[in-house]
């Protein structure tokens, strides 16, 4: 179900490559385009890493309206899977993988995903050269590029993650550590994201990223409809703190990168800005001015963003009270918390509950009426 097509071999390379343009002509002259994603198979990788994530891309805005017996909805996503070769990849398990074409035949895509591949880093990085090469191309070509667990080291290889945040396996971070010293490396972190690149820690944080790309890249009602119907957590952010997901837009202001992650560990607190910009060696004007051409975003909507996104998570998939969600984000003051959630949402804290953390049980309902198991 959603794996790579076994007959691709039969069709041989042309094929594949019909398949490609038809695929981007698509992209090119429908406004309502599907986003184009290249899955990648990697030898002696975990299957898991890309068959997961391919389910995620392929059901999103599509199995919701099937479980419920709703008009078909419009796949937000186009996928094919390609290998570095075009040729079958033998994962870490006993089977082979057909996948659809080779990277070097994807001329222009929306999103790379690039899986496990495998241990040890050093052979997973020799035995996959031209991914390595690859990626740079397919970047500078307008491609968003995700890499989850050991295939975050060929974006590290191929010069992508120099002077940016990633994150991998948390027992591979001190040997890419050593090996990518210009990396930042937050090994704490299960998700992060700078300037079109995405990385995701173990191997099962590749459902994780797959569903922050889905938020990321369409909405969040189609997320969570998405995990709802796969019966998948909406995406743990991170292994500790608060939230690693960025709430303004991508930027190369050092001085603003290091407020953004004191604001994310500190947020449930109460934040002094002035305080802050002292912190910083900046005056709290100054600090304000850059906060704002830097993210798109004045520090205190940033912080009210932050703490709104994380009253979704919790509104979603906790039973604490209305009054307990607002405490847990930062607000003592209920009626202010649900002002503000109203303000950045279009709707109170509880009928947000009632609409997305009701979908659990409805997907069951519909999984029940349909004679499919949900589990």
């Amino acid at each position: 179900m959603g794996s790579p097509r076994a007959e691709a071999s039969a069709r041989g390379p042309l094929a594949a490559r019909r398949r490609i343009r038809h695929c981007r002509w698509v992209n090119r002259t429908n406004p309502t385009r599907p986003i184009d994603v290249t899955l990648l198979f990697l030898e002696g990788g975990h299957a898991s890493t890309a068959v997961g994530p391919h389910e995620v891309f392929r059901d999103a805005g599509v199995l919701w309206n099937a479980l419920l017996g709703e008009p078909a909805g419009a796949p937000r996503f186009c996928v094919r899977s390609a290998s570095a070769d075009g040729g079958p990849v033998c994962p870490n398990a006993p089977y082979t993988i057909q996948p659809d074409c080779s990277l070097g035949e994807i001329e222009r895509t929306d999103l790379v995903f690039v899986p496990s591949g495998g241990l040890p880093v050093a052979e997973v990085i020799a035995r996959n050269g031209a991914v390595v090469e690859a990626l740079p191309r397919l970047h500078a070509g307008g491609a968003r590029i995700a890499g989850v667990c050991s295939g975050v080291s060929l974006l590290a290889a191929a010069g992508l993650l120099d002077g940016r945040e990633a994150t991998t396996h948390w027992a591979l971070v001190d040997e890419c550590r050593d090996r990518f010293p210009a990396v930042r490396w937050c090994p704490d972190a299960l998700v992060t994201e700078e300037d079109g690149l995405y990385c995701g820690g173990g191997v099962h944080a590749a459902l994780d990223l797959a569903l922050y790309l889905v938020e990321k890249l369409c909405d969040r009602t189609t997320a969570v409809q998405c995990a709802k119907a796969l019966i998948l957590d909406m995406p743990r952010d991170c292994q500790v703190g608060f939230a690693v997901l960025p709430v303004g837009s991508p930027h190369g202001d050092e001085l603003v990168k290091r407020a953004e992650r004191w604001i994310h560990g500190h947020c449930r607190e109460d934040v002094r800005f002035d305080a802050l910009a002292r912190e910083l060696g900046t005056s709290p004007r100054n600090f304000a001015r850059r906060f704002k051409e830097a993210t798109g975003t004045a520090p205190l909507d940033y912080l009210q963003r932050l703490r709104v996104r994380a009253a979704k998570r919790l509104l979603e998939e906790d039973h604490r009270t209305v009054a307990e969600v607002g405490a847990a984000v930062g607000y003592e003051d209920t009626a202010f918390f649900r002002d503000l959630f109203k303000r950045h949402t279009g709707m109170g804290p509880a009928a947000y509950r009632k609409r997305f953390a009701g979908l659990r049980s409805g997907s069951s309902a519909a999984a029940r009426r349909g004679g499919l198991s949900p589990a």
